[in-house]
């Protein structure tokens, strides 16, 4: 079948079950733009700004358990892709990004629009591809899609120049994709495995670490029976909150920089950490000479290039999450450790974290205790960076997979207007709300005209402090007090202007008035916007600083000094 090169697009991203994609159209990717009339079932929204197309294409794939598609055109285009791209690599994320090129005649001649997109985006992508014949296209999409989503997932980039989109070419999709070097272990090697399970037989003390590599494998069921038949207390990431129910009674919370302060005691004191589809990344670490002293590591990952490079690994298992886990529950005894269970019940006591409530300003604390109870812990919550993702990870109980969708790696301000778009997509049987800080939010807000055009039902809870919160948090706590460039005297009335994309909107600034604000959001029947106005002071605790020890873990406002390490 003689087709043209924007054709085979259409029917290589059908055969691989692309059911929407989020774009912004310009010169070089037009001709795939005026193809779409041709394939209804393709069904593209048009954002405001390529990166949020990214980051839409971002949320999209975290919700749906699919790929998420997103499409830009050349030169800044492209350029705008970069920070979501790189943002899905960092929390493996698998999303196929396609962008227009100049005519392969013009390329290198610094064409109008002309960027060398696969050289910017090569340290970004899991793979990228500059196509250059039409008649490649079906192998190169059949690749594309494979690599995105299979082994540790992430985003794939495929350049388009102009002229292969209109040049025509036989279509014939490949049934299997034979990538030499490309061969994902998803078992785990068993005598390793039996090694691990002898540990955890062993161990007084274990603790599992468990990150977002449980949810991708969709492990949420292997690891609590692993948790459950051996007694092991579960520690969940910042990525892999909802990957185990904040409601089990073997349920501890998050650790690390901004974690519960027991956790972060619990890993101290622990003989054994099972790490599951985890980094041991810097913001779970502190400082890695004294992180877990007395422990051994069982690291599990998909990725052999994580295993054992922060940290040194006792037993390494290279695999799938669900696949591996499956194996320990079948290797594990069934154990109880009382005495360990009781420690920590302890040390929950002695570390109760700081109040949610005040009877005199609106604890952002107490938005997202009523928030969970409001919505009973199943809706799908979108945040993006600062101290709002840190008060909704500590407070906010998930009860079911993937209902958590945050920036981890990458750490990006702006990721919750978008992204909440692409989970509100992925899932219209699910309430979303974006938790937003008023700085983040005002990055990407004119996605707000997405929202409406759509028609989606997305609910917006801004904690709003006039500021850049963590930065001040980290000026007051580390720089002597000493604020610069944190302050926005500048704000817009955030009910006037969500009124004036036709968006129902609320300020609330009392905290008696909270849970009747959400009630009255959640009854719209479209997008909603509450604008909290939050104690402007208030920051997040613990606080352990960064490269910084369980000892130095500040876990409130007392007045106590930057650690010497940083002065």
């Amino acid at each position: 079948m003689q087709l043209t090169g924007a054709q085979i697009v259409c029917e290589c991203l059908l055969r691989e079950d692309v059911e929407v994609m989020f774009g912004l159209p310009g010169g070089a990717i037009m001709p795939l733009y005026q193809t779409l009339p041709e394939y209804p079932a393709l069904k593209h929204i048009l954002v405001r700004h390529e990166q949020n197309a990214g980051h839409a294409a971002d949320g999209y794939a975290r919700a749906a358990g699919k790929v998420g598609v997103c499409v830009a055109t050349s030169g800044p285009g492209a350029t705008n892709l970069v920070t979501p791209l790189a943002n899905a690599m960092m929390d493996s994320v698998p999303v196929v990004a396609l962008t227009g090129q100049v005519p392969r005649a013009a390329i290198g001649r610094d064409a109008f629009q002309e960027t060398d997109t696969t050289g910017i985006t090569m340290p970004i992508t899991k793979h990228n591809y500059l196509a250059m014949h039409a008649v490649d296209l079906p192998r190169i999409f059949k690749e594309a899609f494979h690599i995105a989503r299979t082994g540790r997932p992430g985003p794939v980039l495929i350049d388009l120049p102009r002229d292969v989109l209109e040049e025509v070419a036989e279509f014939q999709y490949p049934e299997k994709v034979n990538l030499r070097g490309y061969k994902p272990t998803l078992g785990g090697n068993s005598r390793m495995i039996k090694r691990a399970a002898k540990l955890i037989d062993d161990a007084k003390r274990p603790v599992i670490l468990a990150g977002h590599g449980v949810l991708i494998a969709g492990a949420a069921n292997e690891l609590r029976e692993l948790a459950e038949k051996a007694q092991l207390p579960v520690i969940t990431t910042l990525l892999g909150i909802s990957g185990f129910s904040s409601e089990h009674p073997l349920s501890m919370g998050m650790p690390g920089m901004h974690g519960q302060a027991h956790n972060n005691w619990a890993i101290d004191k622990a003989d054994l950490l099972i790490g599951v589809g985890m980094r041991f990344d810097d913001r779970v670490t502190g400082k890695l000479s004294t992180f877990a002293p007395d422990a051994k590591v069982i690291h599990i990952d998909i990725d052999p290039a994580e295993v054992g490079k922060n940290v040194r690994v006792t037993v390494p298992i290279v695999g799938d999450a669900r696949h591996v886990l499956r194996a320990l529950v079948e290797e594990v005894a069934t154990t109880a450790r009382p005495e360990w269970v009781d420690e920590l019940d302890e040390l929950k006591d002695r570390h109760p974290g700081m109040p949610t409530s005040h009877e005199e300003k609106l604890l952002p604390q107490q938005v997202i205790r009523d928030l969970h109870e409001a919505t009973t812990g199943k809706a799908i919550v979108v945040t993006g960076v600062g101290q709002h993702q840190m008060f909704a990870a500590q407070h906010y109980g998930f009860t079911e997979p993937n209902s958590w969708i945050t920036s981890g790696g990458l750490g990006t301000m702006g990721f919750e207007v978008p992204a909440a778009i692409g989970a509100a997509v992925a899932r219209p049987d699910r309430a979303i709300w974006s938790i937003a800080g008023d700085g983040g939010f005002q990055m990407t807000m004119s996605e707000l005209a997405t929202i409406v055009e759509q028609r989606l039902p997305i609910k917006f809870a801004i904690l709003n402090n006039n500021s850049l919160g963590m930065v001040r948090q980290l000026q007051d706590l580390f720089y002597g007090g000493v604020r610069v460039s944190t302050a926005y005297s500048g704000n817009p009335d955030f009910v006037k202007l969500a009124e004036a994309y036709g968006i129902w909107a609320i300020r609330v600034s009392d905290s008696t008035k909270v849970q009747e604000a959400i009630a009255q959001a959640s009854a719209v029947d479209g997008p909603a916007l509450i604008d909290f106005e939050i104690a402007p002071e208030e920051n997040v605790y613990p606080h352990l600083p960064a490269g910084g020890t369980a000892s130095e873990m500040i876990e409130g406002p007392t007045g106590k000094e930057a650690p010497t390490w940083l002065s």
